[in-house]
């Protein structure tokens, strides 16, 4: 297979347009936000806070509808024991969006936040945000290292090139416009990266519909023709499981900075619950070319095409289906169309995780917990540090690690049974304090790893009800691989254990110090005693404005008010506080 010329070209017009957008986009924003008095740092990560709707739901479905969006659903709908039943990501993601529109969107952006680990920081103290960090920064490095991976799969499918050579390429360039415009060439290159894919997957599905070796997808979806049906069906002993997957997508695809990133740079809170709407719908669309993909992969005669007889899935390839089909079943100026549109979306949709990442370090871990006198510019250059570090890791384990999927699997996975449970205990439960998210994460923690992952071969060490031990042939080498496959929904139980043990220990806590059952000195987090429970932290919030500071506006032991102070500001004075206000003394009188 020598190297295409038409190929090399489609990649290199894609990488070019997009690398263009990002560096006008810093360009014609530059100055933007600055003129209110808003920190270059701030710009970085929310924009100016004025994403528009049109951007802004280019952005937000961007986030989500990225290469291994793509990929995977062609390839859940192509595997012959799973089948459109199983193909969650379009569904699930759709739903976590409204959801996160409906339910948190409103008081994350309306309290002003700058990252998803605000609340956290302001409720639980610096140290739980610190510990907090660590799988949400998991997540997002995995993530972009799954990505990218995915992406040198792509790319070796279409150019015979290096794959090591093509993955660093593209990393290189997501890094470089990330580092010139922060959110805003991420947003505006989302928006060239969802009409590239759109364009060149719908161009190139009516050609391989039309193919002579693919039978009618209306026929194969029902009957068996080259392999099982690709509609696909749900087992009653795998029910559990599939319930269990479904929330995993619908409530842990809410809590992950990349998706606040883009609720907080929306120009209103209501904005962002739209934009969470409009981004919801988008998904859903921009699976439909993958759903065709897939089924068109199940109902193909691979003898008749120049891939060769033996069908993907029995090479171990399907999760390629999507270039594959694209290569072999269509013209080739059209398959090289379609497969520079994805290699540059999957290539665009890096950027976004690792900006999420490292703004998250530069303001949660950096300014507030250990710089809290950082001038803007310090945290600007950490900023620029932390995204080249970040962008450089992921590629790192894109290239060298062969479980990538695994990693992430298992990452997000604790992004929803640790942080989905701090996240709405901070947002809506009063009360809950640092002893409780501690408690609440150790459970979530144990009970997950206890579950095993056997993709990383991570054995269990918890068996649930109704384990069975699996095998898994591989077809190349003719292996068997025997793993525990845990059919109770075990990663839901994990995250309902975690919330409930988070009010638990917050409630008994609080009870046992106020009460006076335990001494005020082993308060030894300042979580009950300190804050005397009248829920000082919740009448600031976190906005850069200096209007009254907290010290100055309720007691508070002096070590806390002095590394707080210059960071919860308070923007409108106590008017929700009963006693001072003077409309509830009328209520009183009446």
């Amino acid at each position: 297979m020598a190297v295409h010329a038409e190929g090399i070209v489609a990649i290199v017009i894609f990488y070019l347009l997009i690398l263009g957008v990002g560096i006008w986009a810093a360009w014609k924003n530059k100055n933007s936000g600055v003129s209110e008095g808003q920190d270059r740092s701030e710009t970085i990560m929310v924009g100016g806070r004025d994403i528009g709707l049109f951007v802004g739901g280019f952005t937000m479905t961007a986030t989500w509808v990225g290469g291994g969006y793509i990929n995977g659903t062609a390839e859940y709908v192509y595997l012959p024991d799973f089948g459109l039943a199983w193909a969650q990501a379009p569904f699930g993601y759709a739903l976590s969006l409204v959801v996160g529109g409906l339910f948190f969107a409103k008081p994350m952006r309306s309290r002003g936040y700058v990252t998803m680990l605000d609340p956290f920081q302001q409720i639980y103290g610096k140290r739980m945000g610190g510990l907090l960090f660590i799988p949400a920064l998991m997540g997002e490095i995995f993530w972009s290292a799954a990505i990218l991976s995915a992406l040198g799969a792509t790319l070796s499918v279409i150019v015979d090139i290096d794959i090591n050579m093509s993955v660093v390429i593209s990393a290189l360039i997501a890094i470089f416009y990330t580092l010139v415009g922060g959110l805003y060439s991420v947003a505006y290159t989302d928006v060239v990266q969802l009409f590239c894919i759109f364009l060149g997957l719908w161009v190139s599905v009516p050609f391989a519909l039309s193919n002579p070796a693919v039978s009618s997808i209306s026929v194969t979806a029902k009957e068996a023709v080259y392999q099982t049906p690709w509609l696909g069906k749900i087992d009653s002993a795998d029910t559990w499981m599939w319930i269990d997957n479904f929330c995993l997508l619908m409530l842990g695809g809410i809590p992950w900075q990349v998706y606040f990133q883009r609720v907080l740079s929306a120009s209103s809170a209501t904005y962002a619950q739209v934009l969470s709407f409009i981004a919801a719908a988008g998904c859903l669309v921009m699976a439909v070319p993958s759903v065709l993909i897939g089924a068109i992969g199940a109902s193909t005669d691979w003898n008749q095409t120049t891939y060769g007889a033996i069908p993907p899935k029995e090479k171990d390839q399907s999760d390629m289906i999507l270039p594959i089909v694209l290569q072999h079943l269509c013209p080739p100026w059209i398959s090289f169309f379609g497969l520079g549109a994805v290699s540059a979306a999957v290539m665009s949709s890096a950027d976004s995780s690792i900006l999420s990442a490292s703004s998250m370090f530069a303001r949660n871990i950096y300014q507030l917990a250990f710089r809290q006198s950082a001038t803007d510019r310090e945290i600007v250059w950490v900023m620029r540090i932390t995204i080249f570090v970040f962008g450089a890791l992921a590629t790192a384990m894109a290239l060298l690690t062969g479980t990538v999927y695994g990693l992430w699997y298992l990452s997000s996975d604790l992004v929803y049974v640790i942080i989905f449970p701090q996240l709405l205990s901070v947002l809506f439960i009063k009360g809950t304090n640092t002893y409780g998210s501690v408690a609440g994460y150790v459970f979530g923690l144990l009970l997950r790893i206890g579950g095993g992952e056997p993709y990383l071969k991570l054995p269990p060490f918890i068996y649930y009800p109704g384990w069975v031990q699996q095998e898994k042939i591989h077809h190349l080498t003719g292996d068997v691989e025997y793993f525990i496959q845990q059919r109770f929904p075990f990663k839901t139980v994990s995250m309902l254990a975690s919330f409930l043990g988070n009010v638990a220990i917050s409630y008994l806590l609080k009870y046992l110090f106020e009460s006076g059952t335990l001494s005020h000195k082993y308060d030894f987090m300042d979580a009950v005693v300190s804050k005397h429970s009248k829920e000082i932290m919740d009448k600031t919030t976190l906005v850069s404005s200096d209007n009254i500071i907290l010290s100055e506006m309720a007691p508070v032991k002096t070590h806390l008010s002095n590394s707080l102070a210059g960071t919860f500001t308070n923007t409108e004075a106590l008017s929700d506080d009963d006693e001072s206000s003077p409309e509830s003394l009328n209520n009183h009188h009446e």
